[in-house]
């Protein structure tokens, strides 16, 4: 079993985190052919992103859907909450973040440049960006993490996202305020960090993603 992709994304960096809480030896490989969409890898993955898990030359996509195939194959250290309820806070966190986080980080990357900046998207996607932390935040439980005092789904989702928005908004040099800066988010976070596991998939993300930045403004 292994996995492609780099950790400089944030899917990938949840399923890593998630793999380690559970305590599962999970290699992370790059693409087969070196790109998303060489023809090697589109035959594992016709969708062409990452990651992919192969398992004994079977793979799948999707990020949830691997942390599901590793609890449901990996339950003896549990990556959710015992309680239904619980469990599906856990859950909305990670669908939350999915659903209502990461597509307004787009309008962000689009206008990285200020000499080109359309300040209304960027406004837009900062209100956005705010709406979608607080959703989260909403359905989270008393912590100090998402929904329990120990790390589950989704911090795994939330924590690489909350990562990626701060390096855009910085590298950006965006007028768009921390997101994840409200007291429970502030808790939240520094329990994360607290953690060993997290914070090393963590430190890991955020040296990949640093990397990726300075070929994007390389390129522009």
């Amino acid at each position: 079993m292994k996995l492609y992709g780099s950790l400089a994304s944030p899917y990938v960096a949840r399923v890593v985190m998630y793999a380690r809480l559970k305590g599962i030896d999970l290699p992370l490989e790059e693409t087969p052919g070196g790109s998303l969409k060489s023809p090697e890898y589109l035959k594992l993955n016709p969708i062409g992103k990452v990651p992919a898990l192969d398992v004994d030359g079977v793979a799948f996509g999707e990020s949830t859907i691997i942390c599901d195939y590793l609890e449901d194959t990996h339950p003896a250290q549990p990556g959710l909450p015992a309680d239904p309820v619980d469990r599906a806070r856990s859950r909305l966190v990670a669908r939350i973040t999915d659903l209502y986080s990461a597509q307004h980080l787009v309008a962000l990357f689009r206008n990285m440049n200020p000499a080109s900046r359309d300040a209304a998207a960027v406004e837009a996607a900062g209100k956005e960006l705010a709406k979608a932390f607080g959703h989260a935040e909403h359905v989270m439980g008393p912590g100090p993490f998402c929904v329990a005092d120990v790390p589950t789904l989704g911090d795994c989702a939330l924590a690489p996202t909350t990562v990626l928005v701060r390096t855009v908004i910085a590298n950006g040099r965006f007028d768009i305020p921390d997101p994840a800066g409200t007291p429970r988010l502030k808790a939240w976070w520094q329990a994360v960090e607290g953690n060993a596991v997290c914070a090393g998939v963590l430190a890991e993300h955020t040296s990949a993603l640093q990397a990726f930045m300075k070929s994007m403004a390389a390129r522009r």
